[in-house]
């Protein structure tokens, strides 16, 4: 199977998720366009946000998908995440009920208590997406869903682009990524107990080429994908 490692172009320096993150978080709310994940959520057709209510946050970052889930009446909401630098970020916004320093794949959070589960923008970071997957189902109530915003497979592909930052010293520095085909997701999300509910991509359109203009050439090609996966699929809407 091929590996991010095939594609990469860039052969930035590498470092491990902790360190990067702790490292991008002062700058990241600026360089993260709402339309890799929050723009893509608004698109979806389930789950119902308003029928849900306590959610766990796994990879929660500095509270921006917090934050989306507060302006559509979500008011519990758990947060994970590995990086300290990026817990601090979220505390500051306020938008979690808890926050714990620990990873999405075992985060210690109670079994059964939640009807929402939402990762966004981790899973490149995961050698192997089998614990993501079966993490959020233990978490997952009988009724619950399973919201999950990934980089795009084709996107990793053709533009040989790992996540990355821009230190301080002005270096640009890659966190340790991985590429996980959309077969690799199903897979591991029907292997946990899911069943995929939606499935949605966000291609590069005129509103990241304004922003990304070198992008140009990219036009139409899939930058994100968004997943629903439901514990109950026979009962919409969710």
């Amino acid at each position: 199977m091929p590996t991010f490692a095939d594609f990469d172009r860039r052969h930035y320096r590498t470092v491990d998720v902790a360190t990067g993150y702790d490292g991008w978080a002062p700058s990241y709310d600026h360089s993260v366009l709402d339309e890799m994940d929050l723009a893509l959520l608004e698109r979806l057709r389930q789950p119902r946000w308003d029928r849900r209510h306590r959610a766990s946050d796994l990879g929660c970052g500095t509270g921006r998908t917090a934050a989306w889930l507060r302006r559509h009446g979500i008011t519990h909401i758990d947060g994970v995440d590995l990086s300290a630098g990026m817990l601090s970020q979220a505390r500051e916004r306020g938008n979690h009920t808890t926050l714990t320093h620990g990873d999405v794949r075992e985060t210690g959070l109670p079994t059964g208590a939640y009807d929402l589960v939402i990762a966004s923008l981790i899973d490149e970071h995961l050698p192997d997406l089998a614990p993501l997957y079966t993490e959020a189902r233990r978490l997952a109530a009988d009724d619950g869903v399973f919201v999950l915003v990934s980089y795009h497979p084709q996107f990793m592909m053709v533009t040989g682009m790992p996540t990355h930052y821009t230190s301080p010293s002005g270096e640009p520095l890659a966190i340790s990524t991985h590429l996980h085909s959309v077969s690799d997701h199903i897979t591991a999300g029907l292997a946990a107990g899911w069943q995929l509910a939606e499935l949605a991509e966000a291609p590069i359109d005129d509103t990241w080429i304004a922003a990304k203009p070198k992008w140009a050439d990219l036009r139409g090609h899939p930058f994100t994908m968004a997943s629903v996966w439901t514990t109950h699929p026979s009962t919409p809407p969710y």
